[in-house]
């Protein structure tokens, strides 16, 4: 019970396979010309590679990737806190230090993160998934750690030092058995207004032998937490696809959100790795790229509550579309 009260935490301990638990590390540096993604993680599924830990990296920018192998003994989680190492790497939700091995993307890291704002966890929804984190049969479960965070200190490539201080951050994770047969995830927190964070997720759920469409969405603004999710009442009024953009209406009895999240050019998309049942080869093409455009407004009184433009967007479109997109 602590433990799901504390999303962000190792959720592994005692697990068997098939099972992964990963964090996602999004840091963008204050002249925006620099972005990563880094995911440290764990697999206990055979494979071809079999059960191991791993950093991987994403460069926003070139498209690059990496995935940094490391034996199973190399990983550490405490017990009673979101602390983990890999190897000479470790992650925690006020910071990380990175001394990743020469080759594809070599980075050395230390940088500290000032007031992250995780997703509110209460005792009948512990944290972004609601009251389905209680579920103990679900595929995949996800957790959001900090919707924005400030970052001070440097990350090394090769031989440069990149200053990160001043930039922006979001931290999030997933763990369980598989990613979903089909999703779109995005994310930004580089809106006008810092602060500001927009994250939304929709997945093709399995239940009970069959399946439904879920989808988890979060607009911070102002201090405030908008929802939509499936477990909040709220609905998917619409889902569109294209090679152009993704396209999302949500609404609930106060709120309407429109999104509209730009896809990038395929050059600035990275090929990452993803947990299925038996290894870590599901394909994720993911951009830090993408543009997303926001409007929240009052159902009752149409007045335009945010409106905005976020940059440098994390987005994922992945998995059996045709699927998802049924209703």
């Amino acid at each position: 019970m602590i433990r799901i009260l504390h999303p962000e935490r190792f959720q592994g301990h005692g697990q068997r396979p098939p099972y992964f638990e990963g964090w996602y590390y999004k840091l963008v540096d204050a002249t925006e010309r620099h972005r990563y993604a880094i995911i440290p993680g764990i697999t206990l599924n055979p494979g071809s590679e079999g059960p191991h830990s791993f950093v991987q990296v994403l460069d926003g920018v070139t498209g690059a990737t990496a995935y940094h192998v490391y034996p199973l003994a190399d990983f550490h989680a405490a017990p009673d806190m979101f602390d983990v190492r890999i190897g000479p790497n470790r992650f925690t939700q006020r910071g990380l230090t990175l001394n990743l091995p020469s080759g594809d993307l070599a980075l050395r890291a230390h940088t500290i993160f000032r007031k992250p704002q995780p997703w509110p966890v209460t005792l009948t929804a512990p944290g972004i998934m609601g009251w389905f984190g209680w579920l103990p049969w679900m595929e995949c479960y996800h957790g959001v750690v900090s919707l924005d965070h400030a970052i001070i200190g440097e990350i090394a490539v090769g031989d440069a030092a990149i200053d990160f201080t001043g930039g922006r951050g979001y931290i999030e994770k997933d763990w369980g058995r598989s990613f979903p047969s089909a999703w779109v995830w995005m994310q930004s927190n580089h809106f006008r207004r810092p602060g500001t964070s927009l994250v939304a997720s929709v997945a093709r759920i399995p239940w009970l032998g069959h399946s439904f469409r879920g989808f988890i969405v979060g607009l911070l603004h102002r201090g405030t937490l908008y929802r939509f999710a499936t477990y909040t009442g709220a609905k998917l009024e619409a889902l569109d696809i294209t090679p152009a953009a993704v396209q999302l209406t949500l609404t609930d009895r106060l709120y309407r959100l429109d999104i509209t999240a730009h896809r990038p050019p395929p050059a600035a998309t990275g090929a990452l790795r993803g947990p299925n049942r038996t290894d870590m080869r599901t394909r994720v093409l993911e951009s830090l790229s993408a543009r997303i455009s926001a409007r929240l407004t009052a159902r009752q009184s149409g007045a335009e509550i945010f409106a905005g433009e976020g940059r440098h967007a994390g987005l994922e479109v992945g998995g059996d579309l045709p699927a998802l997109l049924r209703r």
